[in-house]
């Protein structure tokens, strides 16, 4: 049930931009073992001066493809699982599309109680895996 919004900029290809979608999902089923279904992604190519970055961040060079991932998870998971989650999302980015991992952003933002989704017919449905 993780609520994904990949924010990046409007040069990338549509290509690339399913691989780092497809990354993102491939990682949350290793790290916080989602099922293969829960797929719901937010993609926005932004343009012109709609991404802000400094050059340099607690020493990690950032560039124009920057991209800024942000989940929005249940609560629950542990700090092996959330490193993980991280480590595999550069990888697998890394991997299919060449972006380096310095330019990868991610949030996480956990959601307390299953009663702060709902997944459709204006009703909060009982899943089984936080």
């Amino acid at each position: 049930m993780p609520l994904v919004r990949i924010s990046l900029s409007e040069t990338y290809p549509q290509d690339s931009i399913d691989s780092i979608s497809s990354s993102v999902h491939k990682a949350l089923m290793e790290a916080f073992h989602i099922p293969e279904d829960d797929y719901f992604h937010i993609i926005e190519s932004l343009g012109g001066q709609s991404l802000k970055y400094p050059s340099e961040y607690l020493g990690i060079r950032h560039s124009a493809k920057i991209m800024y991932i942000q989940i929005f998870a249940s609560k629950g998971r542990t700090l092996q699982q959330k490193e993980l989650l991280y480590r595999r999302i550069a990888e697998h980015i890394k991997d299919s599309t060449g972006i380096p991992s310095n330019d990868i952003i991610i949030l996480l933002t956990e959601i307390d109680g299953k009663e702060n989704w709902s997944f459709g017919n204006g009703a909060i449905q009982n899943f089984t895996h936080i």
